[in-house]
């Protein structure tokens, strides 16, 4: 056996001579024996490959520096890394380029193509963006277990408002942190159904009682509802932004604006109510109010705070831009050239109804989109023949971008499930590493006692390790530990 400190070199007659074209070495990487000459690894001297021409004049020490175990009889280097991984690397050296194969985690093939000084620069865009996909996904992952971190811990440094501000935001925000947030997380669900239940029950004629003017208004029981509705609405808000860790941010969220203009209108209304009336005209009063009122039909959209599959469905459409204006450019071209036909074959009879273009780019939406109202219809022949082509084209216009949008839905909804259960695996490793640090830290502790106290370092060392070591790449330092996500096992 060699041992990686031996200064002695076997091979006598090996000198720097050697570094060149017809350089002849073996590689095993796994169990796996590549050959490799010189004017190949050559075109790229800073990478390991390339180094081990050079290592040969340097003795043992240079050699155990970039491999893993080398034979002197054979002349061969052994590398204890994944095979698939390098079979895929070596293509650099013949290529210029590097494709991923399928199956290969994209983190573990980066972290091999640096182990092998191979520059990023190399790998084509197809696997790239695997490589940025998976980069996503772990950042995600850290961010959600970083969050879950924030909340379990409590910094004594902080002060009782703080604290204090922390369990509001988590009580409101956080529907799974405690049993009484998910039973407010409940009723915040069920004030939004009522409340949309009241706004669309109040229009019924028979349930609205007439005001001293004569005008039909909302019954005091169901106005008393709304209000009632309304103040939980603002007391949560109100809570929610104080409690809030970034008012800017909070604000200016997407959800945060639904809700305030959930509450907005009843207060404005109100306001006019008892206010405008001195300002203006009582009928531009009720013209203001009643059109605030309509406003109320935000509040449905609070129901996507409290839904996943609407959030997962909003997602969707935004990742779908691309295949919803394709579907848009293709019923506007439709509509354009059906509604144009059928204009121009509808003017020989003397009953049309297509009075101009403009006026029948609504029998084609109608058409086209299946709905056919009846209101316009051709009378001609050639014009229902147009209409029975402009409805055939229709539906395939309709029904070619549907599978993408659909795709897009389930792959996301699909990866926040992974990404949910990834960050429940890492609190669960780190949990499991923590107990173990402890377990080895009690039992340095009584091995340091019978050796009369002495610290052992490398028992301090492992400590230090299970203490800091978050399990996750992104969040932290210590690179040399391979986790279960890192792994892809």
């Amino acid at each position: 056996v060699i041992m990686a400190g031996d200064s002695r070199f076997p091979d006598a007659d090996i000198d720097g001579s050697e570094n060149n074209e017809e350089t002849e070495i073996v590689v095993n990487v796994g169990g796996v024996r590549q050959v490799f000459y010189g004017d190949n690894l050559n075109q790229y001297p800073e990478t390991r490959l390339a180094e081990l021409i050079n290592c040969l004049s340097g003795g043992y020490d240079s050699i155990f520096s970039l491999c893993d175990d080398y034979d002197p009889g054979k002349r061969e280097f052994y590398f204890d890394r994944d095979p698939d991984a390098f079979k895929c690397i070596i293509d650099v050296y013949y290529f210029g380029e590097i494709h991923m194969k399928k199956g290969i985690c994209p983190i573990c093939f980066k972290n091999e193509m640096e182990f092998w000084k191979v520059d990023l620069k190399f790998l084509d865009d197809c696997c790239k963006t695997h490589l940025s996909e998976k980069k996503e996904e772990l950042e995600e992952i850290a961010r959600r277990v970083q969050l879950i971190l924030d909340d379990l811990g409590v910094d004594a440094s902080e002060s009782h408002w703080k604290r204090c501000q922390k369990y509001i935001w988590k009580f409101l925000e956080k529907p799974e942190s405690s049993y009484p947030a998910r039973v407010i997380a409940v009723l915040s669900f069920l004030f939004i159904l009522i409340s949309s239940v009241v706004m669309c029950v109040g229009t019924i004629p028979d349930l609205q009682v007439v005001d001293a003017e004569g005008n039909r208004m909302e019954h005091p029981t169901l106005d008393n509802i709304e209000t009632a509705c309304i103040g939980w609405f603002t007391m949560e808000y109100v809570l929610r932004l104080i409690s809030s860790p970034n008012k800017v941010h909070f604000v200016l969220s997407f959800m945060n604006i639904v809700d305030m203009l959930a509450i907005l209108p009843f207060y404005v209304s109100l306001t006019l109510t008892h206010l405008g009336a001195k300002l203006m005209e009582l009928s531009n009063v009720q013209q203001a109010v009643q059109a605030l009122r309509i406003m109320r039909i935000a509040r449905i959209f609070k129901l996507a705070r409290h839904s996943s599959g609407l959030q997962t469905l909003t997602y969707a459409l935004k990742r779908s831009f691309k295949e919803l204006g394709l579907l848009l450019m293709y019923l506007a071209v439709g509509i354009f050239v059906f509604s144009a036909l059928g204009y121009t074959m509808e003017q020989s009879h003397p009953e049309t109804l297509f009075k101009s273009i403009p006026q029948s780019f609504w029998w084609a939406i109608i058409t086209m989109t299946t709905v056919g109202y009846g209101d316009i219809y051709p009378k001609t022949t050639l014009g229902k023949l147009n209409a029975a082509i402009s409805f055939l084209c229709g539906v395939i216009a309709i029904a070619l971008p549907i599978h993408p949008i659909i795709n897009n839905f389930v792959r996301y909804y699909n990866k926040q499930r992974v990404l949910e259960t990834a960050a429940k695996h890492e609190l669960e490793l780190m949990e499991l590493n923590s107990t173990e640090g402890k377990a080895a830290s009690s039992k340095s502790e009584l091995e340091d006692l019978a050796r009369g106290g002495k610290e052992s370092p490398f028992h301090s060392s492992r400590l230090k390790v299970s203490h800091s070591d978050t399990f996750i790449h992104l969040l932290s330092e210590e690179k040399h530990y391979r986790t279960r996500l890192q792994s892809c096992k």
